[in-house]
């Protein structure tokens, strides 16, 4: 039986401990920058076992955990996340969360379940591997600045000579693994602009400068910027996702507070949004004779995958199509963001999905949504697919 072979026989033997894990996580969710206790269950999980554990980051619930093998080779690393959200659960599962408004509605749950398995397998055959293996079990990927960053900036990677990472989408089952190469997830920005009038009584509008009508006109110019300041070549989508004007039928308030995201897949439109963002807010305040304060958050970078490290992984997977997934397919950029983005700023790697489509639902509800859900198949093919990957490129000639 070949490594490969090995492998799989145990991570096929590990499923249940997965999914138990994932329950688990799934029960007691926790948000960004706050995982203690699912810090706790994984550094637990790693006790006893012939690895070195560390945590890199001081403050921070980060876990490094080091497998080395027995001859030498490549540093490769694999990520996943475990934070959750500020969303209160709508699903009806009995592993339902805990947490009251927390849900792990984006599958970090599954992220850290699967890697949990795969990181067993691999330390029950490290006598067979060449090189090391650092498995990155990283915090906070949903609240920038994010984890990742916070773990580059901490130098624990800087020997990593490649890095790979998955996320779990329900867009298919998980027969289905879907790449791309070079931009492939956006940039995000985010901001809050609070508009300042002079309120008054519906009647006499007159006698007010009124915020509510400034910010109105601030959302419709908005959707200018992409369809007249961008090359419609290229990717860009400016959303309002909040418009928080509070009060009567008869009252003409004076403060109006707007929060919205900017996603890019080139990172010259990040500044650019800005600035234009800016100067609609400016024109806004000069028009309407209010006041502004914009609060504005540049987020995580755009998401560049390795045309020749992702080219390694499909033609590794290639290999494997027809056993344990049946249809590997080049997929769109993803709109969506990721802070895996920091990792592939300064290591060569690939980011690539996963579908968790639920069995016999046709029209699934995706990541962030309060009533997501997660096949669990996805969790070994998660495993396998990052399993050989790693594997094979401890060892490869280039």
């Amino acid at each position: 039986m070949n490594i490969k072979e090995t492998l799989f026989e145990k991570l096929e033997a590990k499923k249940p401990q997965m999914v138990q894990h994932r329950r688990y996580l799934h029960q007691h969710p926790e948000l960004s920058f706050q995982e203690t206790e699912t810090s706790a269950y994984i550094q637990d999980f790693y006790k006893n076992k012939d690895v070195t554990m560390t945590q890199p980051v001081d403050g921070s619930h980060a876990i490094i955990v080091e497998i080395q093998g027995q001859q030498p080779g490549r540093t490769i690393g694999l990520r996943a996340d475990f934070d959750a959200l500020p969303i209160e659960e709508e699903a009806d599962v009995p592993f339902k969360s805990l947490n009251e408004g927390v849900m792990h509605a984006c599958g970090h749950d599954a992220h850290t379940a699967y890697l949990l398995g795969l990181a067993e397998a691999l330390i029950e055959i490290k006598d067979q591997l060449s090189g090391t293996i650092k498995i990155i079990h990283q915090h906070a990927e949903e609240m920038p600045p994010g984890g990742a960053q916070q773990i580059m900036a901490s130098g624990v990677l800087d020997d990593v000579d490649e890095i790979y990472g998955i996320h779990v989408v329900p867009v298919a089952g998980p027969e289905v693994i879907g790449f791309n190469k070079g931009n492939a997830f956006a940039g995000s920005s985010t901001f809050t602009l609070t508009i300042k009038g002079l309120g008054g009584h519906a009647a006499s509008p007159h006698k007010t400068h009124d915020a509510l009508v400034a910010g109105t006109n601030f959302v419709n110019t908005l959707q200018t910027i992409v369809s007249r300041r961008i090359d419609p070549s290229e990717m860009g989508v400016i959303t309002v996702g909040s418009f928080d004007a509070p009060g009567g039928a008869n009252v003409i308030q004076d403060k109006v507070t707007i929060k919205g995201t900017a996603r890019y897949l080139n990172d010259e439109l990040e500044q650019f949004m800005y600035e234009e963002i800016e100067k609609v807010a400016k024109s806004v305040a000069v028009g309407f004779d209010v006041t502004y304060d914009l609060d504005y958050q540049f987020g995580y970078p755009v998401l560049y995958n390795h045309p020749d490290k992702t080219n390694h992984v499909v033609d590794i997977l290639s290999a494997s199509q027809g056993d344990y997934f049946e249809h590997l397919i080049e997929i769109p950029a993803v709109s969506g963001s990721e802070d895996f983005a920091y990792y592939l700023k300064e290591i060569p790697g690939t980011f690539y999905i996963v579908g968790c489509k639920p069995e016999g639902t046709k029209s699934p509800y995706m990541n962030h949504h309060p009533k997501f859900e997660v096949n669990e198949d996805a969790l070994v093919v998660a495993a396998k697919s990052l399993g050989e990957i790693a594997i094979n490129r401890l060892s490869a000639a280039e």
